[in-house]
């Protein structure tokens, strides 16, 4: 149970961070870039589901408290990705739920006949922008990975959530997504 009566510490005052395990990084750290741009997915999402249906801003919820385990995941360095009671890691199942969800979306679109542009409704370009961004916190996870261990099933689910996020735009739209028009402007 996580309990904050003090949000403000001042520890953080010299530029640096606290990890689950008592270290401390840098802000500008590559760990800290990864977890910040989670965070910035998550806030996303919530602005996302305010304007998208009932049950799919319950689905949207769900991947907020998975994020927050995801960023969980990432604030504690190490190669075990075993979780635990005392240890948040993300799990295949979290994984795996994404991949069903996409699935069950998919199911009633038409197939792609171009690329789609970002939009259509407001919905839709509200879940685009989380897209874009999820993409960008799963490049920030890959270099860090390519520095020190990070779990792979965290970056199994950032690469799943910008394709759920991708059919979910999709979906919102009803299949009737604005198309690019290759050299349209010419």
């Amino acid at each position: 149970m996580v309990k904050l009566n003090k949000i403000y510490t001042r520890t953080g005052d010299d530029g640096t961070t606290g990890l689950v395990d008592g270290s401390r990084r840098a802000k500008h750290d590559a760990r800290m870039q990864a977890i910040g741009d989670v965070d910035e997915v998550n806030s996303l999402i919530g602005l996302a589901a305010l304007a998208c249906a009932e049950d799919t801003a319950r689905d949207l919820q769900r991947i907020q408290n998975d994020l927050f385990d995801l960023g969980a995941d990432l604030a504690t360095p190490g190669d075990d990705f075993a979780p635990s009671e005392m240890v948040l890691r993300v799990v295949a199942s979290q994984v795996d739920w994404l991949e069903k969800a996409i699935d069950a979306l998919n199911e009633s679109l038409p197939p792609l006949r171009s690329f789609i542009l970002p939009g259509g409704s407001e919905a839709a370009a509200r879940v685009h922008v989380t897209r874009a961004t999820a993409r960008r916190a799963e490049r920030s996870a890959v270099a860090l990975a390519s520095a020190e261990p990070v779990n792979p099933q965290a970056l199994a689910y950032l690469n799943r959530l910008s394709d759920y996020l991708f059919v979910l735009a999709r979906a919102t739209n009803a299949g009737n997504d604005p198309l690019w028009v290759p050299g349209a402007s010419r």
